[in-house]
């Protein structure tokens, strides 16, 4: 139970705040309308006007002073007026207040227990307030009152914020009962609850005995399916939809994008254009994520021109995709134009336009948007961490990214992760540090990963460290059994140093374990089509032309003598630490 929520009302203090001036005139208008002692339902009229100005609360004092407004004159004895205070409350981000009033209000119908039990679902952060709502839906049913088909759904929005699916079978028990499952409202809110607590089977089952569908019920099954990545399944349902809105849409194209199928995200997207959906903000989120991952820099282009055209909002969240777009498509300086021009930026923000130009080896420019984050009183996150650890990286800083990672829990209280661990691994590894690399890994308080024994055994390979190499593999092939890339590392290491019989003998291990070697690939977006190439692969029309350029790359390369163990960038340690101090 939460006590704060039900603090009493200073009902004289209320009653003694003056209105504002910009209410005044409203309040006049529903002075002279009001209802009068002996009428038990306030006219239209008044109910017009009060919603009117619950719209208009926009802090404390306007809900103190709507309140009231109403206490006097008996309108918060009406459970239709009261609820759309409450509601109004809520929305404006005065749970605790909406609450008070709730709890205080004798014999609430079901209409109003309905009002906050949705309040408090919806409410974020704090757990405790889902269990409150799940507290009040199980007190009305328990007075008496009739649970109708909005107490069920707004009930199990509060068990999907608790993860507690043995909670939300109960509560379908008690919807069979009162035969209200089979409800399009009460099932779809089944199949999200289930969904969103893996048990995609049972929403499955839940959605084929529906009698009837909405369009509501058939995006949360395909929702359902893209939550657990099963993007066949959700394809299979998104095919047989008889209607489609932009939901439909939008999930599919990301649930392909978080699948690391960007390809296919993109083809749903212009699936959607031709069948006449216009998309909107969160399928734009998502289709610039598929065109970050793909660098297929024209979509994102007309992206970008789409949202301008039509006047869709820049939200900082879609600035921040169209940042990480640019970045990751090539266009660094686009990225910063929009960064420069945003005026209001986030920790994500700040931790995008960082990784992106870590990305592109600028790590100079990426210390130094570091600097300007701190300056602007931005906290990084462990995410920020991890981008300023990899521009350190990228550029061979091996002092400043040691300094970093200490000063990730000395100076900004954040516990280093895997992936903190891992950029420093690489880090170390890339600067030929391998003994200290390997010191690290045994000092870590949780067990390495793939990614981090792999960044070992690159750095052996490009140090000539066969030893290590075959140390690092034996780790990989518990954590990656069947990953080729492993076994072609530690086989070129030892072709390079003319061990020609241990190389041998790592391609036969290959074989009799059934590894398949996976060739590598690559995209790029030309004339608006993305081209896919992989190593060895001679299946595009023009093959010969592109190897002969990439014979004539690496010959001039080698000419200019380049290492790429060496490309090693330095900046001035202590003059950084100046600025960030």
């Amino acid at each position: 139970m939460l006590c704060i929520l039900r603090r009493p009302i200073r009902w004289c203090l209320l009653l003694s705040r003056p209105p504002s001036l910009s209410f005044q005139k409203q309040q006049r208008n529903l002075h002279n309308d009001v209802l009068l002692p002996s009428s038990n339902v306030p006219t239209t009229a008044t109910v017009v006007l009060l919603s009117s100005l619950l719209r208009r609360c926009s802090c404390l004092d306007h809900v103190h002073q709507t309140h009231a407004f109403m206490v006097p004159k008996g309108l918060d004895q009406d459970n239709l007026l009261l609820s759309r205070f409450i509601d109004a409350c809520s929305a404006s981000g005065f749970l605790d207040y909406a609450y008070s009033v709730f709890s205080h209000k004798s014999l609430p119908d079901i209409f109003l227990y309905n009002t906050m039990i949705k309040a408090l679902s919806r409410h974020l952060p704090g757990l405790d307030y889902a269990k409150e709502a799940v507290f009040l839906y199980n007190q009305a049913r328990v007075i008496g009152l009739q649970i109708d088909s909005y107490s069920f759904p707004f009930a199990l929005k509060a068990v999907v914020r608790l993860s507690a699916v043995a909670l939300g079978r109960e509560i379908h028990c008690q919807a069979l009962c009162s035969g209200l499952d089979t409800n399009v409202h009460v099932a779809a809110a089944l199949i999200q609850m289930y969904s969103s607590c893996t048990c995609v089977e049972d929403a499955r089952k839940v959605f084929d005995e529906m009698p009837l569908r909405d369009v509501v019920s058939w995006n949360a099954m395909v929702a359902g399916y893209v939550k657990v990545g099963d993007m066949d399944s959700a394809m299979e349902v998104f095919g047989r939809m008889p209607e489609r809105n932009v939901i439909s849409w939008t999930a599919v194209i990301a649930g392909y994008a978080q699948a690391n199928r960007p390809s296919e995200a993109i083809f749903v997207f212009r699936r959607m254009q031709l069948d006449g959906v216009h998309p909107d903000e969160v399928s734009m989120l998502a289709a610039l994520s598929a065109c970050a991952h793909l660098g297929a820099l024209e979509l994102g282009e007309w992206i970008h021109s789409y949202t301008d055209k039509h006047g869709l909002r820049k939200t900082v969240s879609l600035n921040n995709a169209l940042i990480d777009m640019y970045a990751k498509s090539g266009n660094i300086n686009k990225a910063v134009d929009i960064f420069e021009n945003m005026e209001h930026k986030t920790v994500i923000t700040w931790t995008t336009i960082i990784v992106g130009l870590a990305l592109h080896g600028l790590g100079r420019e990426a210390l130094q948007m570091f600097s300007r984050m701190v300056r602007a009183r931005i906290r990084p996150n462990d995410v920020t961490f991890i981008g300023i650890l990899s521009a350190c990286s990228h550029v061979g800083l091996v002092e400043m990214g040691r300094w970093f990672f200490n000063a990730m829990g000395s100076r900004y209280g954040i516990k280093p992760r895997i992936e903190h661990y891992g950029c420093m691994t690489d880090l170390l590894g890339r600067a030929g540090c391998l003994q200290e690399a390997q010191e690290l890994i045994r000092g870590m308080p949780f067990e390495a990963n793939a990614a981090i024994w792999g960044s070992l055994l690159a750095a052996s390979r490009i140090r000539g460290d066969t030893e290590l190499g075959e140390r690092a593999l034996q780790h990989l092939i518990k954590l990656e059994p069947h990953n080729s890339g492993n076994y072609s590392l530690l086989s070129n290491m030892y072709t390079a140093h003319g061990s020609w019989n241990e190389a041998g003998n790592t391609r036969t291990v290959m074989r009799n374990i059934g590894v398949k070697k996976m060739p590598g690939g690559s995209c790029i977006e030309v004339d608006k089509a993305v081209h896919e190439f992989k190593a060895g692969d001679r299946s595009h029309p023009q093959s010969d032309r592109i190897y002969m350029l990439v014979s004539q790359i690496n010959g001039g390369l080698k000419m200019a003598g380049y290492d790429h163990g060496q490309s090693w960038e330095l900046l001035d340690f202590a003059t950084f630490q100046q600025d960030i101090v």
